[in-house]
C-alpha cells in the first residue's frame, strides 16, 4: 500500500510512560476557555508539580499577557524534560484508534495519524487533497509559530474529517484484536477517552485501501457532482490554525534548505491528527458565537445599521423580552438573515434583508470586521454555548451575538463546490467535548 499518495503517514508516537496520572497530564486544547481565565487557573492548581501537557501548550487565553518569550522558553524546556527523563515514552509505529464519551455523547471514534503537509494549502480556491474548511487569518499564526518553531515534539488538538457515510475506515478497527494504550477519566468532567495501538500491518493496509477507496476520483465526482480532477479526501475540523502553522514552518524549513530535496524526509513535513469520519452519530456541529468587548452598544448597532444600508441589504433592529422570543422571531425570517443578540442585558434580533451570502456568519462577520477596524479599544471572541453568550453578552459595554449551526452532511459538498467557509463558521462540538493533548511526536530531526 503506497499511504503516500494519500497524504497519509504511520506515526511513531509518543505517550506518557507508565505510572503517569493521565487525569492530570491531558488538558483541553489551547484555543478554549479564551475569555475564562479561571478555567486555566483551576487547570493549573489540579496539575500542580505533576507532568502535564499543561506544560508543553500555550493556551491562548494568555497569549496577550506580557511574559509570552517567557512562557514559550519554558513549553520547549518541559519538552526537552520530559523526553530526556523518558516521561514521553516512543511506541512501535502505528496508529491510535480512540473512542471519547462526552457528557453530551457516549461515543466519538477517532484514529490518531500524520498527514503530509504538503498535500495541504489553506489559501483561498485551493484544490489539494487536505482542505481547509474556513477561511485562514494569517496574521493569528505568527503566535503560534512561535510556540512550534523550536518545539521538540507536537502534540495535536487538530480533527480532520473524512467522508465516510459506509464506515469503512475508522470503524470497522474496533472489531480487532487491539493493546489498549490508555482508558482514563478526562479532567473538569470532560468525559471518559479510551485508545488502543493499530500497528499490525494488515490494519495498516486496511485503513490504506478503505482511505484509497473514498479518493478514487469517479467516486469523488458523482458524490458531490463536479467534474473536477483534484480529489478532496480531508477536510479540516478543528485546529485549522494549528494545521496552518505546521505548514507554514514547513515551507521554511524548505526555503532555508540549500536542496530542499533534501529535507523531503524531515519529520516537520508531517502533523499529527485525529482523523473523524463526518457520519460518526458522537459528532455533533455546534454554532460559535460572537462577543464583543469594551462596545458602546447602541453606537454598533447603528453602525450596523448604516454598514448593511451602504451595502444594499438593508436591516432592522427588533427588542425582545428575552432570548427565547428573539430566537423564535430569528426562525420565522424568511429569506433574511435574522441574527438574535444580547446588548447589556437586552435581547434583540438584527435582520439583514436580501442579504449577499449564504451563510448568516458571513453577513454579520463582514460587518464585525469592518466595525472592529474602526474600533482599536473593542475586541472580539468566538464562544460556545448560548448560556455563555449571555453571560458575556449581558454585561456593560458588551455585545453578543448568537449564531446558527450548519449542517455536518452539508460540509463536504459546501467545501469542494464553494470552497472554504467564513471563519469560525462551526464547532464540532461543545467547548468541554473537544479534542485533550495526549498522544505526541517528535518534529525534529
Amino acid at each position: 500500500m503506497n499511504l503516500a499518495k494519500l497524504a497519509l503517514q504511520v506515526p511513531t508516537v509518543l505517550l506518557p510512560k507508565e505510572g503517569i496520572d493521565l487525569n492530570r497530564w491531558a488538558v483541553i486544547a489551547c484555543d478554549q476557555y479564551t475569555s475564562e481565565p479561571e478555567y486555566w487557573q483551576a487547570v493549573d492548581q489540579l496539575v500542580a508539580d505533576q507532568p502535564s501537557t499543561l506544560r508543553l501548550v500555550f493556551p491562548e487565553v494568555y497569549l496577550e499577557d506580557e511574559d509570552g518569550d517567557a512562557r514559550i522558553a519554558a513549553i520547549n524546556a518541559s519538552m526537552d524534560q520530559y523526553l530526556a527523563e523518558g516521561v514521553l515514552a516512543e511506541q512501535e509505529k502505528g496508529f491510535i484508534l480512540l473512542d471519547r464519551k462526552t457528557s453530551h455523547v457516549e461515543s466519538r471514534k477517532g484514529l490518531i495519524v500524520a498527514l503530509d503537509l504538503e498535500a495541504y494549502d489553506y489559501r483561498p480556491g485551493s484544490k489539494t487533497l487536505i482542505r481547509a474548511t474556513e477561511g485562514t487569518i494569517v496574521d493569528r499564526l505568527p503566535p503560534r509559530i512561535r510556540v512550534r518553531e523550536n518545539a521538540a515534539v507536537e502534540l495535536p488538538h487538530i480533527m480532520v474529517l473524512i467522508d465516510d457515510p459506509e464506515q469503512t475506515v475508522i470503524e470497522p478497527l474496533f472489531k480487532a484484536d487491539l493493546e489498549q494504550a490508555y482508558d482514563f477519566e478526562l479532567m473538569q468532567s470532560s468525559g471518559h477517552l479510551r485508545g488502543w495501538k493499530v500497528n499490525q500491518p494488515q490494519l495498516l493496509e486496511q485503513v490504506g485501501n478503505a482511505l484509497e477507496a473514498l479518493a478514487e476520483k469517479e467516486r469523488f465526482q458523482k458524490r458531490y457532482d463536479v467534474d473536477d480532477d483534484e480529489v478532496m479526501l480531508y477536510a479540516m475540523g478543528d485546529g485549522n490554525h494549528s494545521f496552518a502553522t505546521a505548514k507554514a514552518i514547513w515551507e521554511q524549513l524548505k526555503s532555508e534548505a540549500s536542496d530542499p530535496s533534501e529535507v523531503m524526509d524531515h519529520p516537520a513535513r508531517y502533523a499529527l491528527i485525529e482523523l473523524v469520519n463526518v457520519h460518526d452519530p458522537g459528532l455533533e456541529f455546534e454554532a460559535i458565537h460572537r462577543v464583543l468587548f469594551d462596545v458602546d452598544a447602541d453606537e454598533l448597532l447603528e453602525q450596523a445599521e448604516e454598514y448593511y444600508r451602504q451595502a444594499g441589504t438593508p436591516c432592522s433592529i427588533a427588542w425582545h423580552d428575552d432570548l427565547v422570543s428573539a430566537s423564535a422571531s430569528a426562525e420565522h425570517s424568511g429569506k433574511a438573515h435574522a441574527i438574535p443578540f444580547v446588548a447589556a442585558g437586552r435581547f434583540g434580533v438584527l435582520e439583514i434583508a436580501d442579504p449577499k451570502l449564504t451563510l448568516e456568519v458571513g453577513t454579520l462577520q463582514n460587518f464585525l470586521d469592518a466595525y472592529l477596524e474602526n474600533h482599536a479599544s473593542g475586541r472580539i471572541d468566538y464562544i460556545h454555548g448560548d448560556d455563555a453568550v449571555s453571560r458575556f453578552g449581558g454585561q456593560k459595554s458588551n455585545v453578543g451575538f448568537y449564531l446558527p449551526s450548519i449542517s455536518k452532511h452539508d460540509l463536504f459538498r459546501t467545501i469542494v463546490r464553494d470552497g472554504a467557509l467564513p471563519r469560525k463558521t462551526f464547532s464540532m462540538g461543545e467547548a468541554d467535548e473537544k479534542r485533550f493533548y495526549l498522544e505526541a511526536r517528535r518534529i525534529t530531526s
